[in-house]
């Protein structure tokens, strides 16, 4: 009887997963989400064979779509500690 008891605790504790998203994932977001903002204002701008149009706004935007979100998304936030 106190077999089956410890293993149903057991098996309660590790069938638990965290899907909290962390204050790092978030702020990454956020910075990506500013990013493809900025981005594509910059390609909006009037003179489309400008510098801001032609180089800097697909420099940003790959930025934004290669680097930032893909690190956000596979980055692992730390397991909030518990103060007994």
């Amino acid at each position: 009887m106190a077999r089956t008891i410890e293993k149903k605790k057991k098996f309660k504790e590790k069938q638990v997963p965290s899907i909290i998203i962390g204050k790092r994932k978030k702020t990454l977001f956020l910075v990506g989400f500013f990013l493809l903002i900025l981005g594509y204002f910059f390609m909006a701008q009037p003179p489309v064979y400008g510098f801001m149009s032609l180089h800097l706004a697909p420099i940003i935007l790959i930025i934004a779509y290669l680097i930032i979100f893909p690190i956000a998304i596979m980055i692992k936030d730390k397991a909030p500690q518990s103060g007994d």
